[in-house]
């Protein structure tokens, strides 16, 4: 009996820190929303700072302070861990919402085919060329293979640690590529994208296809501070292409990263060590994985799956009835629209056994329903328009930011120089990818 009565305060006690969380992601998400787009002049260029840049500013404040605190605003590590966790199934609500703008614009990108067809070495080869020189040059050793070889997302995880462990230096690598992206890469990313659109050097959909470095939150964060300065059909197009690169970098990039960019890597690595290898702090500092970040496995139960999809579906029509102006019941059809987009992927999941990342099963389903072969593509297509994009992402970076201050410690013994690595390879990535694509595209 009382072991049924510990169960259920255990049960009552999980439930009131997802009550939490859910408030204060709607609270930063809409504070994020009303604060609004604010554009920063530099000199000859600008940047646009975004709610979604704001939401995860917002949350990384809460998150660091409330470490600090008793009461309700106490913000545990526990919590930090799940809003971590919470952010992977947000993520595939913003896939799908993006899925739903790539199915009907499908003839445009296939139109466009060799342009991100070939966009996809400058994602992978311009990590490496700009920012391994760098860490070598820096004094870092084999860290700087992992941390270069790819932009460090969760399967760059997988393969570093199938191919060399994660205690190993190259494992060191690329967690430090993975923290920096996580904590600081999309508003870096945005920041960026932002300042180089502002320059009119490069066409904004050359510039989207950059944008699909493989990460969610990043290519939404670089893809909406490009979209940001175009006209409303540009802004569409670039959310469809950088949505539409980022399933090919999600997807194919991973083999391509595991059998062109690590053996590049590593080849790039070993000729060029000997000639511009220097020998600093960086190059005996610890390579054993701080343990710092793995006192928790990062799951989710499936009420706590659903539980945030309801909240993001809530939280965007909030948001993008702030942002657009619009009536929020004119949002609920496409929020409707996604999430059976998301029930139908649950179960081709559980068909297929992992043989496809969920990532790309929600794309490929959302893409589906608006595609020219579906009979009722014109419908969903018209319904989903009510959404903008751009109001699905401050929820979803309001939990990247509430989830930040768990990593602050282990990221501290990385050290600043791989952190700097970090930002060029992910410049790198951008800036080479929206370069090919310009070649091809125009």
């Amino acid at each position: 009996m009382q072991q049924i009565s510990v169960i259920h305060q255990d049960t009552a006690t999980k439930r009131g820190q997802l009550a939490k969380l859910v408030i204060l992601v709607a609270i930063l998400a809409i504070a994020a929303s009303l604060i609004g787009p604010i554009k920063v002049s530099f000199g000859f260029g600008k940047v646009v700072l975004l709610p979604m840049v704001w939401a995860m500013i917002l949350g990384a404040a809460v998150g660091i302070v409330g470490t600090r605190q008793q009461w309700f605003g106490r913000f545990d590590t526990e919590l930090q861990f799940k809003a971590g966790a919470l952010l992977q199934p947000a993520l595939l609500m913003f896939t799908a919402k993006l899925g739903l703008m790539v199915g009907y614009s499908l003839p445009k990108i296939i139109h466009a085919g060799w342009a991100l067809a070939f966009q996809e070495f400058g994602h992978f080869l311009g990590t490496i060329l700009v920012g391994l020189p760098l860490a070598l040059l820096l004094g870092i050793k084999r860290e700087a293979i992992g941390a270069t070889f790819s932009v460090g997302r969760e399967p760059s995880l997988a393969i570093i640690g199938d191919r060399y462990g994660m205690n190993s230096p190259e494992g060191c690598g690329v967690l430090a590529e993975y923290l920096t992206g996580t904590i600081f890469g999309a508003v870096f990313i945005a920041l960026l994208a932002g300042f180089v659109t502002s320059l009119g050097i490069l066409d904004p959909l050359a510039l989207a296809m950059g944008a699909g470095v493989g990460s969610g939150s990043m290519m939404a964060a670089a893809s909406g501070a490009i979209a940001a300065q175009q006209t409303a059909e540009v802004a569409k197009q670039v959310a469809t292409f950088a949505a539409a690169s980022n399933l090919i970098t999600s997807t194919v990039g991973v083999y391509f990263t595991l059998f062109i960019s690590l053996p590049c890597a590593v080849r790039f690595y070993n000729f060029l060590e000997p000639k511009i290898g220097r020998t600093t702090r960086a190059s005996t500092a610890s390579q054993t994985r701080p343990t710092d970040v793995e006192t928790e496995d990062g799951t989710y139960s499936v009420f706590e799956k659903w539980a945030t999809w309801l909240l993001v579906g809530a939280v965007s029509i909030a948001c993008n009835s702030i942002l657009t102006g619009s009536n929020p019941l004119e949002s609920v059809p496409c929020i409707l629209i996604i999430l059976v987009a998301l029930a139908v992927n649950d179960v081709l999941v559980k068909l297929i056994g992992g043989r496809l990342p969920a990532v790309c099963i929600v794309s490929l389903v959302a893409m589906a329903l608006t595609s020219p072969w579906c009979p009722f593509a014109e419908q969903i297509n018209a319904l989903s328009n009510h959404l903008d994009f751009l109001s699905v992402t401050p929820p979803m970076l309001a939990l990247a930011g509430l989830s930040i201050a768990k990593d602050i410690p282990a990221f501290k013994k990385l050290g600043w120089r791989i952190v700097l690595v970090s930002f060029v390879a992910n410049a790198g990535s951008f800036l080479v990818a929206s370069l090919v694509a310009q070649f091809f595209h125009v």
